[in-house]
């Protein structure tokens, strides 16, 4: 092995032994299968028995191929010496047959250990998601997502939506994998009953990433949550996507899929604090911090129906100037007020500013 395998020489001392007694176990194993050839299943398994478990691991499954190979070559080479000239051609053929056995043998082992490690992998990854969401984020959750393979994107979101119930959740997750892989981002995904959560990392565009495992969601919104820089800080993220997809159904012609920000209005008539303040921060004192009259306009604009003019007439403005006020209140709130959805949400963040405000006195 040492002469005709350039890698197993530059193995380690351990496994090397480890191997040597792999061939030695398989050379007492094909010399009881020839005794007993009707427990071939048995015998062949119980030469895998020997080794260490760690050795799945360490020596791959083409590695052990070109080891069986090699023994095998060995031992047919000796056949003359080990048996008589009428014995030769049954010892070959037997040796053929044994090596056969011995491959399949292996093929089991390696996917026994493939599947173990996948479970397992799974198991990980359910727990890492699921402390991660909850913010019960150390060193040690860090240190496993690592070994899941996260690496240290520069943007990091959480994407929630509905699971398809009649998708094994294991299979759902490695889809979401296999199309993260395609476009080179981490991912991280748990099926939580009912909800399928992704946590996709990308240096690049994670418009593109999201676009790619979107259709592993089920039927129903799909709701993105707010970058943020860290794995670390992804709960931030994770509680805004949940509280979207909680209000989600307020909006039934959201587009999907809708960020949390954009649901901000319903979060808030469904009692979510962080989006009440959110609306309140992001839309409300931008206007009424300002000595411009810009709160004034907005409000005057909202309650005459979105017109202009009647808009004009109530402030003795001319309409230019009314286009003009709303255009710089558009800019500072963030929020298009000429479209209707745009109009709700600063109408529902003027309500609950001047509520704030009340409670304040």
């Amino acid at each position: 092995m040492e002469q005709t395998l350039p890698w197993f020489e530059s193995m380690d001392a351990e496994i090397r032994s480890s191997v040597g007694l792999l061939v030695q176990t398989g050379l007492r194993g094909f010399a009881e299968w020839l005794r007993h050839p009707d427990d071939a299943a048995r015998i062949t398994t119980d030469v895998f028995a020997a080794a260490p478990p760690e050795m799945a691991r360490l020596v791959s499954l083409q590695q052990t191929v070109e080891l069986v190979r090699v023994a095998v070559e060995v031992a047919e080479e000796s056949v003359t010496e080990l048996a008589t000239p009428g014995d030769q051609a049954w010892l070959r053929e037997s040796t053929v047959r044994f090596s056969r056995d011995i491959a399949w043998a292996a093929a089991l082992v390696y996917a026994r250990a493939a599947e173990q490690r996948g479970a397992w992998d799974a198991r990980l990854e359910s727990l890492v998601v699921d402390g991660i969401v909850r913010g019960e984020v150390n060193d040690a959750l860090l240190s496993r997502a690592a070994a899941l393979g996260w690496a240290q994107p520069k943007a990091v979101v959480v994407v929630a939506g509905h699971a398809d119930d009649s998708v094994d959740p294991e299979a759902l997750i490695e889809d979401v994998h296999s199309r993260a892989a395609g476009v080179g981002a981490n991912v991280l995904a748990g099926v939580q009953t009912q909800r399928l959560v992704v946590l996709a990392g990308s240096s690049g565009r994670l418009e593109r990433v999201i676009r790619a495992f979107l259709p592993v969601f089920a039927t129903g919104p799909v709701v993105i949550g707010p970058v943020v820089d860290r794995l670390a800080d992804a709960a931030l993220s994770a509680r805004a996507a949940f509280a979207g997809l909680r209000a989600a159904p307020g909006w039934p012609d959201a587009p999907r899929p809708v960020t949390s920000f954009e649901l901000l209005p319903e979060r808030a008539l469904l009692g979510d604090d962080e989006a009440c303040r959110e609306l309140i921060e992001s839309a409300y004192l931008p206007l009424a911090q300002r000595s411009d009259d810009l709160l004034a306009t907005v409000a005057s604009f909202l309650s005459t129906g979105a017109s202009i003019e009647a808009t004009g007439r109530a402030l003795f403005v001319h309409p230019n100037t009314v286009r003009y006020r709303l255009a710089r209140a558009s800019e500072a709130c963030g929020h298009d007020l000429h479209s209707p959805r745009g109009r709700y949400a600063v109408q529902t963040a003027l309500t609950l500013g001047r509520l704030h405000d009340q409670q304040s006195l």
